[in-house]
């Protein structure tokens, strides 16, 4: 055991808030809070490293055993080695495929999970966690979670018949698809869905509102959003697997990821992957027509998108990402959860490791079809930005990177989650995963209510005494 894990064991790592005026938390009660009570994100307050021989001896490991390693770096002195070992190998049971496409240019497909989302790496090992902690403690959760897409569906499925849990999902009426939509509303048991007038953002608002309301600390609010310290913790992992999977054993090897980002969880994962010691040499932040961070990257000003476009890449339209507060704490900077910068990051370093590019839906479903007629790559409208965003960067800037450079664009979805669009673009029907298969016969239940925080803490008071 290094010095570094040992040290972590007799005193874990703390978590602060980006809003800076909150006490520092334990991982444990940072998960179990979900929202700092001055409306800022869990960070860690210092960030672990991964020296370059662990990295190496991920290659020859299965997917949960690189979850293991990573996670425990945070992890040590909150919960046994054995605990977390079992955590892990009943969350990650399921393949997380590496696609080669051209010369050394891969798309990992995060699609393989139980709800065909890459939501389901976090959301499986949150729930796990979260269910730990509290059957310790014997108490009761009711988790509240926005949704523009999947992320609904994986934290659903994640929690679902739980006795000690109780969920209740909110998503933006007609920003998702009805697979999506259906993954949620099936379910039932301890498990509410609410339609809302309005968009992500607006379930996003409400969801942080309940948080921060004394009138309701009676209910034991958490979250499953990305707003969570578990949601990301688990997300920096296949980062390192990507990378571990697909380098060429020479340790000046190094990598870059293009991903698809709308709350900016996802890339958040990575960026921090990095800052423990994984070699990017750049990271791709592609978005859809809600282009509020490529803006803020390009000159320091940042500006939210409102309201937010509805693109095809449903997931994505986020007008304000919440994670975007982390990310500008990460480069020195305080971003409020408004989006209000009170303390400006390093933007000269932001824009060396980060490229960003805004993908329209004209130049999505182009990219679906030339992907799929060029190399027989199957894409969804989420993946295709990121594809987009890939192949934007290597115009622009590929030739500053050597010709074996190695590239990894993040797929996010199933095709089959998007069967229109992709008919539409390309007269196919995607088969379907075993996750879906049945799902259109099943009955929906789900309630609704106005965008206003007034009806939506009655609806949390009428339906939890």
């Amino acid at each position: 055991m290094n010095i570094e894990l040992l040290l972590i064991m007799k005193n874990p790592i703390k978590f602060y808030s980006t809003n800076q005026n909150a006490e520092l938390l334990s991982f444990r009660e940072a998960l179990l809070k979900g929202l700092a009570p001055d409306k800022g994100l869990y960070m860690p307050e210092w960030i672990p490293q991964v020296s370059a021989g662990e990295i190496r001896s991920f290659a020859e490991k299965p997917y949960y055993e690189i979850a293991y390693e990573v996670t425990r770096k945070f992890l040590a002195g909150e919960i046994p080695d054995d605990d977390l070992m079992w955590v892990v190998k009943d969350a990650y049971d399921y393949d997380v495929p590496l696609e080669p496409v051209f010369e050394k240019k891969y798309v990992m497909r995060l699609d393989c999970g139980p709800t065909a989302s890459f939501k389901d790496f976090a959301a499986r090992m949150m729930g796990r966690l979260m269910q730990y902690y509290i059957e310790q403690e014997n108490r009761d959760l009711l988790i509240l979670t926005a949704t523009s897409g999947d992320t609904g569906s994986a934290i659903a499925n994640a929690f679902y018949g739980l006795d000690n849990i109780k969920v209740v999902v909110l998503f933006p009426e007609k920003e998702v698809t009805p697979r999506q939509r259906k993954q949620m509303t099936t379910l039932g048991k301890n498990v509410r869905v609410i339609s809302v007038t309005g968009k992500f953002d607006d379930c996003q608002v409400l969801v942080k509102e309940a948080f921060t309301d004394p009138g309701l600390s009676y209910l034991n609010l958490s979250s499953a959003n990305s707003i969570n310290i578990g949601r990301l913790v688990p997300q920096i992992v296949y980062y390192f697997y990507a990378f571990a999977k697909l380098r060429t054993g020479n340790d000046d090897d190094d990598v870059i990821f293009s991903v698809p980002s709308g709350n900016f969880g996802d890339m958040m994962g990575g960026m921090l992957a990095m800052r423990m010691g994984l070699p990017v040499k750049r990271f791709i932040s592609a978005v859809n027509e809600n282009d509020e961070f490529p803006v803020y990257l390009s000159g320091g000003e940042y500006k939210k998108t409102e309201p937010s476009k509805n693109c095809i890449s449903s997931a994505m339209n986020v007008g304000h990402p919440s994670n975007l507060a982390r990310l500008v704490a990460l480069y020195g900077g305080i971003m409020d959860e408004k989006g209000n910068i009170s303390r400006q990051a390093d933007l000269k370093l932001m824009q060396k490791e980060i490229y960003s590019v805004s993908i329209n839906d004209n130049q999505t479903r182009q990219t679906i079809k030339d992907a799929w007629q060029r190399y027989n790559l199957l894409l969804e409208p989420h993946g295709a930005v990121g594809w987009a965003g890939l192949q934007s960067f290597l115009k622009e800037e590929g030739d500053k990177y050597p010709p074996d450079q190695l590239y990894v664009s993040l797929e996010t979805a199933h095709p089959a989650k998007f069967p229109e669009e992709i008919n539409r673009i390309l007269g196919i029907q995607p088969d379907l995963p075993p996750s879906l298969e049945g799902i259109e016969d099943k009955e929906e239940m789900f309630d609704h209510i106005e965008n206003d925080y007034g009806r939506f803490k009655e609806y949390l008071v009428e339906n939890y005494k």
